[in-house]
């Protein structure tokens, strides 16, 4: 059994009462692996018929799966690096399964690396509406953008941000704002030995203190009518309930909605809390309703801008050569630092005023005018169809050289120099272009692996 710290037994014996038995037992249980159907690139019904791996419900979220067989490598199988899900503990789920996203809202994760909790709020967006997904830490925020990219998410904007900057920046105007705050992890116990030689009392008052200052932050950036939902992974009432009801007492606009703790011997999953509160009122002082709407982005000078009339020529070229039918809208495109990006979203102005990792999806580098295409765009779930493509099977050696780096030989599929994605069962995994029946391999080095077995 692993061994717990001595006050923490104490305290949640007092919390549970008799149901501590039941607790405690639970420890003696291993941890269970999960993971959500991403549904922005398969549905669950068609995962489910390529799973190759024994399953059941999570009972947590509606795309939420737990692993109940072997299932060696799964982080480098390739409907891993296809998008087709993620990683996820089960109790997790539950946070966007309350936060009741619907297409075409405007969302805010503050807290969001690595990305679990923004790819979830994504495919619930249906690539429609606003994903700002923010993190702090400028390597966790790398992390959480490429997670965002493998998942597909269109939508979304990657920031690096402290959370009063945020709240700065756009006051009021999102519909929902996920706070998955930082904590003392007690709910993690059974799969973090880390998080038990953490552990103290003055942690957790520590956590608190912290949590009720992101908290404050968050509800900044709520707007009227809309929804704060705060989350911890630990079982404190000091970080939880303690942590909401001091909000509560000095904030008159918000009003609970929703409570719920889970436990290890009540799901099948970790320990987790999560409410929900919601902001009344249609209208306030500090709310403008031109934060709303998407501003102009300038001809030229800083970080967005739109295209150049050899860039915008650049990239037509590309997306006609290697899509199918409709290509993105001239107004859907822009520039961002050196590179193209699709963004088919309104986006307020004052975004711009935060530190941006990644801006929707990024179409390509340019290079004297001429476009060296992205990874992120061959990713993308965006819905359109492309010329061709090389689909190769989940255990195919052809496909574990490309995932290694190699080239590959590919035939008449295409015309000399066009690029195409490389597909297992339809859903792409990289990219390559073709010279005299040769694809080159363009896969990023830092996604190359030796083999996925």
């Amino acid at each position: 059994m692993i061994e717990l710290p001595e006050q923490f037994k104490e305290r949640m014996k007092a919390q549970l009462g008799a149901e501590y038995g039941e607790f405690l037992a639970a420890y003696d249980r291993p941890a269970v692996r999960g993971l959500r159907v991403n549904t922005l690139k398969v549905g669950k019904e068609r995962f489910l018929s390529l799973c190759p791996w024994e399953t059941e419900p999570a009972g947590t979220f509606e795309e939420g799966l737990i692993v109940t067989g072997e299932a060696e490598h799964i982080g480098t199988h390739p409907y891993h690096i296809a998008g087709l899900f993620y990683m996820q503990e089960p109790s997790a789920m539950s946070v966007i399964a309350e936060a009741k996203i619907e297409p075409g809202m405007k969302v805010l994760d503050l807290c969001a690396a690595p990305g679990g909790k923004s790819g979830a709020a994504a495919a619930r967006l249906c690539g429609k509406g606003l994903l700002v997904s923010n993190e702090i830490v400028p390597n966790r925020a790398k992390q959480l953008a490429r997670n965002l990219e493998r998942l597909g998410a269109v939508n979304a904007v990657v920031t690096c941000a402290h959370p009063d900057a945020v709240a700065e920046a756009l006051p009021c105007f999102f519909d929902r704002v996920i706070v998955d705050a930082p904590c003392s992890g007690e709910g993690m116990f059974r799969k973090d030995p880390q998080a038990i030689a953490e552990w103290s009392p003055e942690h957790v008052k520590a956590c608190a203190v912290r949590q009720s200052a992101i908290l404050e932050s968050a509800a900044r950036c709520v707007a009227p009518g809309g929804k704060l939902i705060y989350s911890t992974c630990t079982f404190s009432p000091d970080e939880n309930e303690g942590v909401i009801d001091a909000f509560l007492k000095e904030h008159g606009d918000f009003r609970p909605e929703l409570s719920r703790r889970l436990y290890p011997h009540k799901v099948n999953g970790e320990g987790h809390f999560v409410a929900r509160l919601v902001r009344e009122g249609s209208s306030f002082p500090g709310f403008a309703e031109s934060n709303l709407k998407a501003k102009t982005v300038p001809a030229k000078g800083g970080i967005l801008r739109s295209m150049a009339l050899p860039e915008a020529s650049s990239v037509s070229g590309f997306l006609s050569d290697t899509l199918e039918g409709n290509v993105p809208d001239a107004s859907e495109l822009r520039v961002f630092r050196s590179g193209a990006v699709y963004c088919p979203f309104d986006y307020p102005e004052a975004l711009m005023k935060l530190p941006i990792v990644s801006f929707g999806v990024e179409i390509g580098e340019f290079a004297k005018n001429r476009l060296k295409p992205s990874h992120s765009f061959f990713m993308a779930a965006h819905g359109f169809k492309y010329h061709s493509s090389l689909d190769l099977e989940a255990e195919s050696r052809e496909l574990a050289a490309f995932l290694g780096g190699n080239t590959l030989n590919a035939g008449e599929i295409a015309s000399n120099g066009r690029y195409l994605p490389v597909t297992v069962c339809g859903f792409p995994v990289g990219f390559g272009k073709l010279t005299d029946g040769v694809l080159k391999n363009h896969l990023p080095k830092g996604l190359q692996i030796g083999a996925y077995r």
